[in-house]
């Protein structure tokens, strides 16, 4: 009895080890289609250390940095590009942004932000507010709010 007991756990050890090895370390224990992991390799390959979150449905990459958040890129679940986000300075936003939150975020500021390019290649800012990202146009025009 305690030798098929003591298989059982040795079994059960295995199996486990094999599953957080085909999660891979750095999915945050989210299943992320092979599609879309092939898909983050083909169109990024310098992509290394990779943390995976799930947004919106969509599945999303984060490499790079200090942060490990210099780079964030979204997916679809079949594997369709969204957008990039690459991390700037906040001085580097337009003048207008800063005009803007001053504006309709009393009291607020921008404490991060990143440049965006969506998959047909038209750039963006991004400016985290208050925990929200506030999409601007190149010139630096309110898009959208979100969370």
């Amino acid at each position: 009895m305690k030798r098929y007991s003591m298989l059982t756990m040795v079994m059960l050890a295995l199996a486990v080890a094999a599953s957080a090895q085909e999660k891979g370390e750095n999915e945050s224990h989210i299943y992320v289609p092979g599609k879309v992991k092939t898909a983050l390799r083909q169109k990024y390959p310098e992509s290394k250390n990779v943390t995976w979150e799930k947004e919106n449905g969509n599945y999303e990459a984060n490499w790079g940095g200090t942060s490990g958040e210099d780079h964030s890129v979204q997916f679809t679940p079949s594997g369709t590009f969204i957008e990039i986000v690459d991390a700037i300075p906040v001085k580097e936003l337009p003048a207008a942004v800063f005009t803007y939150v001053k504006d309709h975020y009393k009291n607020s500021r921008v404490t991060e932000a990143g440049k965006v390019t969506d998959a047909r290649g038209r750039h963006f800012f991004e400016a985290e507010v208050r925990g929200r990202d506030v999409i601007f146009d190149e010139n630096g025009s309110f898009v959208k709010s979100e969370k």
